[in-house]
């Protein structure tokens, strides 16, 4: 049985007119998940453009440009809920130099939807985005073969791109693949099952997202609690209290588990797990709580608690597959900071040891200069050890962000290889 809060994310890619923005429209209008005056507004916006009906795509094309040029190029987030489960959408570019956004959007999805136009077959775009989303370890890809309507709901065209996804996706890290013929545009195998197309035998896209089982996708076997803040409440009723607070990154954390804090390397046992004024037994992730331990030990932001028995490798030297987010090219040798779960550290990007090229997907030694959009493979040398796991075992501990020190901006993405 499915429980009706648990959240599921997942982000949309495709070439550009693919009906990625249609899609989302057409879930969001047939699912019922759009207040009264957001409609009566996107209907009139389609009349002052001359369309005869709703245009779906105005339901996330929200910037200016977006709507003059019927295109999509920041990352939309949409949220709807149905009586099954509760979703939150990223809508991403599909131009080449969005690049940097789809992984924006996808970095926390649990499955992306990748779009195929049925008249056209897997594109470079197609394969560029199953890339990403194996590279960022997206659990499930639902392959929507749009626009069904334009090839007479033919069934070989719909064999036709199933054939040329699964030849190439052999070569990438993913382990549930489905596909469903659809008609964004009139809603066949949306949210309701296509009368045009009786020789599909599948859930329609909505069911799918619905029943998707996502429980096992979180790693619980690797117990890892990144401390965000320490807890001294100083009042009466708590005068010796002493938690520490952050997110449960990965595993199950129970009462009486013996730990270790790193990187300090004391041991002790968990006396106490609380959320919301409750004491819990256990807690897994991505539960919020307070941890107290046994003993005093001194524990601070940036720290992590992992089981005696199962720790994370301390690394000063990390290997990573980064996306290079900024206008700005990378600085040879510069310092960074680079930000762990709740850890910062000064960073330095010893070396690249190859770009790749998102059009081939071949991997480029030779080239080592990064600019915007590059995903490319580094070293990179922090000043203190990070408390790292490698992110196609763990999403969280897995992934780092660079933050440019004399602007604050984020630079870069990257996941432990």
């Amino acid at each position: 049985m499915l429980d009706n809060n648990q959240l599921l994310r997942f982000t949309t890619a495709g070439s550009v007119d693919d009906g990625k923005s249609t899609l989302i429209g057409r879930l969001l209008y047939d699912s019922k998940s759009i207040f009264e005056d957001q409609l009566e507004a996107i209907e009139n916006t389609s009349k002052q453009k001359g369309h005869e009906g709703v245009d779906l795509a105005l339901f996330t094309d929200g910037l200016r440009d977006e709507r003059e040029q019927g295109i999509t190029i920041d990352v939309a987030y949409r949220y709807f809920t149905t009586p099954k489960r509760k979703f939150i959408i990223a809508d991403t570019p599909g131009h080449i130099q969005y690049t940097r956004n789809m992984v924006t959007g996808a970095s926390t999805a649990n499955a992306a939807i990748i779009l195929v136009d049925a008249r056209h077959g897997v594109i470079e775009q197609t394969k560029r985005h199953a890339f990403i989303a194996s590279l960022l370890q997206i659990p499930h890809i639902i392959v929507c073969i749009n626009k069904m309507d334009l090839v007479e709901f033919k069934e070989e065209a719909y064999n036709k791109v199933i054939a040329q996804f699964e030849e190439f996706s052999s070569k990438l890290l993913v382990k549930d693949v489905r596909f469903i013929p659809i008609s964004a545009l009139l809603g066949d195998n949306v949210v309701n099952r296509s009368e045009n197309m009786d020789w599909y035998q599948g859930a329609p896209l909505l069911h799918t997202l619905e029943t998707m089982h996502i429980s096992s996708d979180i790693n619980k076997v690797d117990a890892r609690f990144p401390v965000q803040t320490v807890l001294r409440p100083q009042s009466e009723e708590y005068r010796d209290y002493r938690g520490y607070a952050g997110r449960v990154a990965s595993g199950v954390f129970r009462k009486g588990d013996e730990i270790t804090v790193l990187p300090s390397g004391f041991t002790s046992a968990i006396k106490s797990i609380n959320a919301h004024d409750k004491e819990l037994e256990e807690a897994f992730a991505p539960m919020s709580v307070s941890i107290t331990l046994e003993d005093d030990i001194d524990i601070s932001r940036g720290d992590m608690i992992a089981r005696s028995n199962n720790k994370p490798e301390p690394s000063q030297d990390v290997e990573a597959m980064i996306c290079w987010l900024h206008n700005d090219p990378a600085k040879p040798r510069a310092k960074y900071t680079i930000r762990h779960t709740s850890n910062e550290q000064k960073a330095m990007i010893k070396e690249v040891i190859y770009k790749i090229d998102i059009n081939t997907l071949n991997r480029k030694p030779e080239d080592v200069d990064l600019g915007m959009n590059d995903i490319c493979k580094v070293k990179i040398r922090t000043t203190k050890p990070l408390l790292i796991d490698s992110y196609r075992e763990n999403r969280t501990t897995g992934s780092f962000i660079l933050i440019d020190e004399s602007t604050n901006e984020t630079v870069a993405a990257g996941m432990v290889v």
